[in-house]
């Protein structure tokens, strides 16, 4: 019969028919519920803050794709991930026993966070061994419970918006 079948595929597709015009059936073994496997649930971790922070703002930004790609690999959702503000740092180097500035610096400290969910139990620990022996020189990382306040960190406060509604205050109390 199977036999008969194959015959039919071959001559149907060497005389350029349709093959949508015969019909197969494909035939599967029925598993009754309680001959399958019990399943182990794996505990999930809450979600996670991944925070990196560096002075090279290329070398950053390459670690940040290499993390995404690695979550993609995992199977590990990525819930978000944004960019925070860089903040200036002026350095100053003085002369030994002197108050004479020898050399100034200034320095740019750049930050990223990805948020990332439905980690296993049995993911979580490889996955944070590899973005440990994976980090490169000069940036740190740092993996924390995910706060929804680091959200408001994101943004860069407008100094005219605040000036107006401190006034306004100001007059609603007069």
């Amino acid at each position: 019969m199977a036999v008969n079948r194959i015959r039919q595929v071959i001559m149907c597709s060497r005389s350029h028919h349709a093959l949508t015009n015969k019909t197969f059936r494909y035939y599967t073994i029925y598993m009754p519920p309680y001959l399958q496997v019990k399943k182990t649930e794996v505990p999930l971790y809450p979600t996670l803050n991944i925070q990196i922070r560096g002075y090279v703002f290329p070398l950053l930004e390459s670690y940040q794709a290499f993390i995404s790609k690695l979550t993609d690999v995992m199977d590990i959702d990525v819930e978000g991930g944004f960019a925070f503000p860089h903040q200036e740092f002026k350095i100053k180097k003085y002369k030994t026993r002197s108050s004479v500035v020898e050399s100034e610096y200034n320095l740019k400290l750049y930050e990223r966070d990805m948020q990332v969910s439905n980690i296993s139990a049995i993911k979580c620990p490889i996955f944070i061994r590899i973005l440990e022996a994976t980090l490169p020189e000069g940036i740190s990382l740092h993996i924390n419970m995910y706060d929804p306040e680091i959200q408001k960190k994101r943004y860069i406060p407008d100094k005219e918006l605040l000036d107006l509604k401190s006034e306004l205050d100001n007059m609603k109390k007069k």
